[in-house]
C-alpha cells in the first residue's frame, strides 16, 4: 500500500506545481491587460489561449464580475487557485502519508 501513498503524494506535488504556474500565468495575463500589448505576439496569444477559457466560464457563471470596465475575473481565479493549494494539495498529502488501513 505504500505505492498508493507515493502516488497520492506525487499527485499532490504535481498539482501544487501546476497550480503555482497557472497562478503566475494569471498574474502576468492580468498585468498585460494594463499595457495593451501586440495581440499578434505569440506569448500574448499563448497567455490569452490558456486563461480566456477559464475566464469565460467564470464570467458566464458570474456576469457581475465585470464592473464599470474592470474585469475582476482574474481575482476570482487567483482565489480559487489559492483555495485549491491550501485545501486540496494538503488533503492529498495527508492521504498519501496515512498508513495502510487496518
Amino acid at each position: 500500500m505504500q505505492i498508493v501513498g507515493l502516488f497520492f503524494r506525487a499527485v499532490a506535488l504535481v498539482l501544487d506545481t501546476v497550480l503555482m504556474l497557472y497562478f503566475w500565468v494569471v498574474i502576468i495575463s492580468a498585468l498585460l491587460t494594463w499595457v495593451k500589448p501586440d495581440p499578434y505576439n505569440p506569448i500574448v496569444r499563448f497567455l490569452y489561449a490558456i486563461t480566456e477559457p477559464v475566464y469565460y466560464r467564470i464570467r458566464r457563471l458570474a456576469p457581475f464580475l465585470v464592473v464599470g470596465g474592470f474585469d475582476l475575473t482574474p481575482i476570482v481565479v487567483i482565489l480559487a487557485i489559492q483555495f485549491l493549494r491550501s485545501f486540496l494539495v494538503p488533503a492529498l498529502m495527508v492521504v498519501g502519508l496515512s498508513g495502510p488501513p487496518m
